[in-house]
């Protein structure tokens, strides 16, 4: 197997009719951690849409995870999702379930059956977000912050190839923002690959590392001076 999990070649991206982002050429290996960052409205959503099945690549080429973006039909959609982890911004949280009930939902609607290795998996998962007390509360008896570790925890439950992080920081105060940050620098660090979506420009201060811009149309490296 490849330790490409991500790559684009000359694909263009569409909102419906309206072309978002041209040609884009991009390519992602195990282990990178790469931030997607430029304006609201120039494309960030459109881009991670199109990585998880949400919006089809219809011109060029893309894989992700070994799925062939232009290829893959509705029906593979629900196992591409399997192999990436994703956060979002709004943290999507069950509402009507405990944090254990949240991880639960996503383990047995991917297959999970055996009540052990659904307990021991969880505690693991919680375990690497610093949240594995919290396991009995309701999301809303939970911070943001706190909140936003679960997504992360939830997003890594299935062991995921790469974890697409899209504005995982969006709504939190800058403080809590560093600590969601850490979080995910501690998964980068223990192997995983991540790709996040980001308008915080205090992070990639703060955390340096590949970046990439959508801008009028189009994505390219921004190359950061180390400090």
């Amino acid at each position: 197997m490849s330790d490409t999990v991500l790559e684009l070649k000359d694909a263009t991206i569409y909102q419906g009719d309206s072309m978002v982002l041209s040609k884009v050429n991009f390519e992602m290996k195990k282990g990178d951690f790469v931030y997607l960052i430029g304006k609201t409205g120039s494309g960030k959503s459109s881009f991670m849409k199109t990585l998880y099945g949400d919006l089809q690549l219809t011109e060029g080429e893309g894989s992700i995870v070994d799925f062939n973006l232009k290829t893959m039909k509705e029906k593979d959609i629900p196992f591409l999702r399997r192999k990436l982890g994703i956060v979002f911004q709004d943290f999507k949280l069950l509402p009507d379930r405990t944090i254990l009930g949240n991880l639960e939902f996503v383990l047995k609607a991917t297959g999970w059956k055996d009540k052990d290795r659904i307990k021991e998996r969880i505690e693991k998962v919680l375990d690497k977000v610093a949240m594995k007390t919290k396991g009995f509360k309701y999301p809303h008896e939970l911070s943001g912050g706190e909140q936003q570790r679960i997504a992360i925890a939830r997003a890594l439950l299935n062991d995921p190839e790469l974890i697409l992080a899209d504005e995982p920081t969006g709504n939190l105060d800058p403080q809590t923002s560093v600590e969601v940050m850490e979080v995910l620098q501690d998964i980068n660090r223990n192997g995983n690959t991540i790709l996040m979506a980001t308008h915080d420009y205090a992070l990639l201060l703060k955390y340096p590392s590949k970046t990439l811009k959508c801008d009028e149309n189009k994505v390219f490296e921004v190359v950061q001076r180390k400090s």
